[in-house]
């Protein structure tokens, strides 16, 4: 953030009102990085646990497909609800209740006895971290203007990256303790807190800043003036409304919009990136590692891969382009799924790597689709977008 001061002395606001705008700042980026830090560390976790799992529970290879998809299945009925939800009760209070849903979930999981509550709490915990990924991308949009969203976005997939970085580390931790997934599954307790602490101390409703009588605008609108002095303006509030069949017709450029965004997200999918990171542990183990313990510590470089190239991502999106990095790294990445089929590891370092790099500005499970949701939709859609 770029601290630019008025000309006019007489305009510069007191230290009070530009605090009071700074954390109304900090705080999106705050709920942004523990949103991601939560959807990743759920996403990677099942990794190490479903080993020590298929031992204590002797699940079968079917029995731990349906472990795994259920957060998933979770995820789908979410998306099915969410916006709804959203448009309803307002996006604080559905994160507020996506954390509460979370910390059963998690509970659910960390004193489970049975397949049956492990399924139960995945899908319990796939359904609030989906809630919770649209609610706060849509949230933290609104809070701060148009030219920093991105970044929002950008922290929100860093917070993706380090949390499937923290959950494959603690996979190697608790590896040979009795029951670890346990502590494992348990330990995504304190994230969830923080967030809704953090989200108590923000607004219900984030667009009352846009309200030119707000002391905090005031102090954003100073805060987010950039550096070659151009002012930010309050973004106009329009009373167009839209229903979901809006998406698919030509009002508004809708059709467009959403065949890019289905068109994106779709074929994100169907890379099967994200199914690497759910069985990062146990590919590893297939091909060559000797132990549990050696697996899982693999499957933490790919968390130390996936967090240098959403860095590296970050750092020259807007440089390069995200067009150019989308294609860019489709080329290595069609390369990296053929070689992946190899018995050495090295293919699929070089796999998370590219496709990091080629689709972290892009949509991803349930991610960073808020960014180009954003873009793509108008405010008043966005909701059904997601």
């Amino acid at each position: 953030l770029v601290l630019v001061l008025p000309k006019d002395p007489n305009q510069v606001l007191g230290p009070v009102v530009l605090g009071r705008a700074l954390l109304v700042l900090l705080l999106p980026a705050t709920v942004s990085l523990l949103g991601g830090l939560m959807f990743g560390y759920e996403l990677g976790i099942i990794s190490g646990a479903l080993l020590q799992l298929q031992m204590d529970f002797h699940l079968s290879c079917f029995e731990q497909e349906i472990l795994v998809s259920s957060l998933l299945t979770g995820a789908l009925l979410a998306s099915l609800v969410g916006g709804i939800l959203i448009d309803r009760h307002g996006r604080r209070r559905a994160i507020l209740v996506s954390n509460l849903i979370l910390l059963c979930g998690s509970l659910i999981l960390t004193l489970a006895g049975s397949l049956i509550w492990l399924v139960f709490g995945r899908m319990t915990v796939g359904f609030a971290i989906s809630v919770s990924s649209m609610a706060c991308c849509i949230y933290v949009s609104e809070m701060v203007a148009a030219h920093q969203r991105g970044l929002l976005v950008s922290l929100y997939e860093a917070g993706i990256t380090m949390g499937i970085l923290l959950s494959y580390a603690l996979n190697y931790i608790f590896s040979d303790m009795t029951e670890g997934w346990r502590y494992m599954f348990g330990l995504a307790l304190a994230p969830t807190v923080i967030q809704f602490l953090s989200i108590l101390l923000l607004p219900t409703k984030p667009v009352v800043l846009n309200r030119w009588h707000c002391d905090s605008q005031k102090g954003l609108l100073q805060l987010q003036n950039n550096e070659d002095g151009e002012e930010t303006k309050p973004e106009p509030c329009t009373e167009k409304h839209y229903s979901f069949l809006d998406l698919f017709r030509s009002r508004d450029n809708m059709k467009s919009r959403t065949l890019v965004g289905l068109g994106l997200v779709l074929f994100q999918q169907f890379t099967g990136q994200p199914n690497v990171l759910c069985y990062a542990s146990k590919i590893f183990r297939s091909v060559g590692f000797q132990n549990d313990s050696s697996a899982v510590l693999a499957s933490v470089g790919l968390g130390v891969m996936k967090v240098i190239a959403t860095l590296v991502a970050m750092v020259f999106a807007d440089k390069a382009g995200r067009r150019v990095l989308l294609i860019a790294g489709c080329v290595v990445m069609s390369v990296s799924v053929t070689a992946i089929g190899l018995t050495t590891p090295s293919p699929a370092f070089i796999l998370l790597f590219s496709a990091d790099c080629s689709w972290v500005p892009l949509p991803g499970p349930l991610h960073v689709v808020c960014f180009y949701v954003c873009i793509l939709f108008l405010h008043k859609i966005v909701k059904v977008g997601f």
